[in-house]
């Protein structure tokens, strides 16, 4: 038994892998979704998701994420377990290494793959990430009205949280492991100017303290004069340990786009590693990369917004983009009869 090249396979299970899966579903390309490690992506984190058009009552993540994947399948995507190991984007039909020990050839890839973000490594934050701690001010800012609130960072994304936290809670404070911000001046100067955001130098987030059911109710710090303290604690210096009230804790230190497989092949990362796409032709925007027949979506070239109803967007202009990519190359698909093995259960 043999598998067809495909006509649309798709990285990525989050919110704009979802997307591109209805519209490429609807508009009969069969596409084959790739749930990777952590089915869902970063929206599965989230409790309560308030600001995604047409949940006025509020939707929790995982729910939000299982009605995308029934809504996909529906309209017939289908869904296998996997991500994406090594990928030969030179020629067409492109060939794709999982990490299952399969190979799957397509003519369209949308990546979706999104983007990480990085955790301190605190104790507790496993438990209590979704219930108090979060990587996003924008999506859960506003359940802390009336918290006292930490965030963790030195960036512009770290002041950013900070301000915009400054608008629900009754105090934020920053922490930072030195005492220079890495943030732009601009941005450093709005923080430090707003009555209600404060800075603890020289200090690190230890431990998370809380529960699913109470939410964070508190966090242990660590402090040392000359920065970096946890590294100074565990060399053996002295170093100050104290544990805070706090209603919510906000993780500021950046996010890791989940690009791997990319590097060493056409698609061009930014710096960030973040996915770059290039404008087509007249168009105002496009989900195309530099390597043909090759899409993204989402954050994993987002570094800006990163929020569901964005991915979302940017998911069915992917489909949209790889359909009329398809169309375009009609005539080149039709003449290769290419096949490799399918998996056993396909």
């Amino acid at each position: 038994m043999s598998e067809a090249i495909r006509d649309v396979v798709i990285a990525g299970s989050g919110v704009a892998g979802l997307s591109a899966a209805v519209y490429a579903a609807r508009a009969d390309l069969d596409p084959l979704v790739l749930e990777g490690d952590e089915p869902g992506g970063q929206l599965t984190l989230t409790t309560d998701v308030e600001n995604y058009l047409g949940f006025p009552e509020g939707v929790g993540g995982m729910d939000l994420v299982q009605r995308g994947r029934e809504q996909a399948e529906r309209f017939g995507a289908s869904f296998r377990h996997g991500s994406i190991e090594s990928a030969d984007l030179e020629g067409q039909p492109t060939e794709l290494a999982l990490s299952t020990g399969a190979t799957l050839r397509t003519r369209a890839l949308v990546v979706a793959t999104g983007a990480s973000a990085r955790w301190v490594g605190a104790d507790g934050e496993d438990e209590l990430m979704g219930y108090g701690l979060s990587t996003c001010a924008t999506c859960d800012g506003a359940f802390h009205r009336g918290d006292d609130v930490l965030v963790v960072g030195g960036g512009d994304s770290a002041m950013e949280e900070a301000l915009f936290l400054a608008k629900f809670a009754d105090s934020v404070t920053v922490l930072h492991r030195r005492e220079e911000l890495r943030a732009s001046e601009i941005m450093a100067d709005r923080a430090r100017e707003h009555d209600d955001v404060e800075f603890r130098w020289n200090t690190e987030l230890l431990e998370i303290h809380g529960s699913q059911e109470a939410g964070v109710t508190g966090a242990t710090l660590v402090s040392h004069p000359d920065g970096h303290p946890t590294e100074r604690r565990e060399a053996g210096e002295d170093a100050t340990v104290e544990t805070v009230d706090t209603g919510g804790v906000f993780y500021a230190i950046g996010h890791e786009p989940n690009t791997a497989f990319l590097r060493d092949t056409p698609v061009q990362l930014d710096e960030g590693g973040y996915v770059q796409t290039a404008a087509a032709g007249d168009a105002w925007a496009t989900t195309a990369t530099a390597a043909d027949g090759v899409f993204a979506a989402g954050d994993v070239m987002d570094r800006e917004y990163q929020q569901a109803v964005t991915a979302a967007g940017m998911g069915s202009m992917a489909a949209l983009d790889a359909e009329a990519w398809l169309e375009a190359n009609a005539t080149a698909s039709a003449t290769d009869a290419g096949s490799i093995p399918a998996e056993a259960g396909d």
